[in-house]
């Protein structure tokens, strides 16, 4: 009867610390980016904990070509831990819902990311780029 109650009370304790863990991470939300011909709307974006999904920094929302008469495709920037940008285009006249993960193999979770979202103008004209929205694990 001992094992079966300290069995009992393990899986419950398991449980118990599982389920604060996973309630603990929540989206919060990304401010809106904006610059000549591109939105990046409804935003959101969380730090996972170490053992959920690498610990990646993971974001969601709505890159939206705002000029659909330039020509001119959109993309979003995301940049986590110092490391180079990570470039998801969108589509030309369209909104496209994004959700992705992004992490250091060589870490086990993200502390520091940035997203900004971009109008590709082509090879003679600059990109031009909405602010950089920054975040911190635990801000």
């Amino acid at each position: 009867m001992k094992k079966v109650l300290a069995g009992v009370m393990a899986a419950t304790a398991f449980l118990a610390g599982a389920g604060t863990a996973w309630g603990t991470v929540g989206w919060s939300a990304v401010p809106l980016l904006k610059s000549g011909g591109v939105r990046f709307l409804e935003g959101e974006h969380r730090f996972n904990p170490a053992g959920r999904n690498h610990g990646a920094f993971e974001w969601k929302g709505m890159l939206k070509d705002a000029d659909t008469e330039d020509g001119h495709n959109v993309y979003l920037q995301v940049r986590v831990e110092g490391h180079p940008w990570v470039r998801y285009n969108g589509k030309q006249r369209k909104t496209v819902s994004l959700h992705h993960s992004n992490w250091d193999g060589a870490q086990r979770y993200a502390t520091k990311a940035e997203i900004r979202a971009c109008r590709d103008r082509g090879s003679l004209h600059p990109d031009n780029c909405s602010r950089n929205a920054k975040f911190l694990a635990g801000r």
